[in-house]
């Protein structure tokens, strides 16, 4: 039995409120359970300087926690004066997830920036990250199509992630924090809509797995992207 008394192959109630924040071009609250994200996208018409005159744009991300996601308060890290390695790991996780799904010649001389900051954590946050942040990227995306600043859209796919792991002996998906602190394997999976693999961060916690084992839980994290991905859809509408 699963602490929370869902099914092994059970996600975490999800909802995904869009326009949340006024000035942002595009934005979203990504609720997974206990879990829940703020994402924006912001639209920059100047790409990075390494990429000027070569016609493509560039998305990249930011992530943070706020101090009183976790049932400690985590000490700012501006008040260190640098973000902690953690950090730094999965904002890059989640710039290079996103950059999957997007042509950057069609996005044309500009860079999206899409910040993630963690209200409140139960496990999961890079992977609603994620899915939010590429919510957020779409709308941001859709107010240029909108106004006739793009020739085609960019956005090849959607991108979705969810965690997958061994508790108790079990195969479980969308690990909530007390199953991800005990889970003898715990792995991460990024994928687009069409089912295609981007990224898979996965290591034995507790115990080693085998490639059965790897192979349920890649089926597990099929299923749960295909759920993510129609709530992104019917949060875009």
């Amino acid at each position: 039995m699963r602490p929370s008394g869902r099914n092994l192959s059970e996600l975490r109630p999800i909802t995904i409120e869009t326009g949340v924040m006024g000035h942002a071009e595009g934005s979203c609250l990504i609720k997974i359970g206990g879990t829940h994200v703020l994402c924006s996208a912001s639209i920059e018409e100047n790409p990075p300087r390494w990429l000027k005159g070569s016609g493509k744009g560039w998305v990249t991300a930011e992530y943070g926690m706020l101090p009183r996601a976790t049932n400690t308060r985590n000490r700012r890290e501006a008040a260190s004066g640098k973000q902690g390695g953690r950090t730094v790991e999965i904002q890059r996780l989640i710039g290079r997830s996103l950059r999957a799904g997007v042509d950057m010649r069609a996005l044309g001389e500009r860079q999206i920036t899409v910040d993630c900051d963690v209200i409140q954590a139960d496990g999961g946050t890079r992977c609603a990250s994620i899915t939010g942040g590429w919510v957020a990227l779409r709308l941001a995306v859709n107010k240029l199509l909108k106004a006739g600043l793009l020739n085609s859209d960019p956005l090849v796919d959607h991108v979705a992630a969810i965690s997958c792991g061994i508790y108790a002996g079990q195969l479980v998906a969308d690990l909530d924090y007390a199953e991800d602190s005990e889970a003898g394997t715990d792995g991460n999976f990024v994928m687009t809509g069409a089912g295609n693999l981007i990224e898979v961060q996965m290591s034995a916690e507790g115990a080693t797995f085998s490639r059965d084992e790897m192979g349920g839980l890649l089926d597990l994290a099929e299923a749960g992207v295909a759920e993510l991905v129609a709530a992104q859809k019917a949060a875009i509408g």
